[in-house]
């Protein structure tokens, strides 16, 4: 379904501008515990540095019938207008960056987008005026709610993620 002022819709959620500054993913079936748990993981993150979008509120919009997850509205910037040596700067502040939240006890699960999905390969990762910055933390995962070794092999893989994402943006 296509919703007024609409910016992209991934596999199951919408997302809508809501203003100049606020975004909201939409949840339209029940899916209060999902709604909550990204909004959960999302403050988590949060607290810790900057890198993962910032939460604003959980809302309803009686007009859409739809829960609203309302986080701060990110403009992403092309990042081949920009040097490889600027890029590199910005790949080395979001590495460790994520390597905060993964010794904090989050990890993303989600920088790179499964092939069978459509949408590009990194798009949950944002080049923006202040660096790159996370979006989406659906399938996120905390440590203290998978254990460690759970943790562990998700780390495994969104390290070697983290290692396709620099030959991306580096365009190696």
């Amino acid at each position: 379904m296509k919703y007024p002022r609409q910016l992209s819709a991934g596999a199951n959620n919408a997302v809508i501008a809501l203003s100049d500054t606020e975004v909201a993913k939409l949840f339209v079936d029940d899916t209060r515990s999902d709604i909550g748990s990204e909004a959960d993981k999302m403050k988590f993150a949060n607290q810790i540095n900057d890198l993962v979008v910032q939460f604003v509120r959980l809302d309803y919009n009686e007009e859409l019938q739809a829960e609203m997850l309302v986080m701060e509205r990110i403009r992403p910037i092309d990042y081949r207008a920009y040097e490889v040596e600027r890029r590199e700067l910005w790949f080395d502040v979001f590495a460790d960056e994520l390597q905060q939240l993964h010794k904090a006890g989050f990890v993303h699960r989600d920088l790179k987008r499964p092939s069978d999905l459509d949408g590009l390969a990194f798009d949950n990762i944002l080049l923006t005026e202040n660096g790159l910055r996370l979006i989406d933390v659906g399938i996120s995962a905390l440590r203290h709610q998978v254990g460690n070794k759970i943790f562990e092999k998700y780390l495994e893989v969104e390290n070697g993620e983290l290692e396709q994402f620099r030959m991306y943006f580096l365009n190696r």
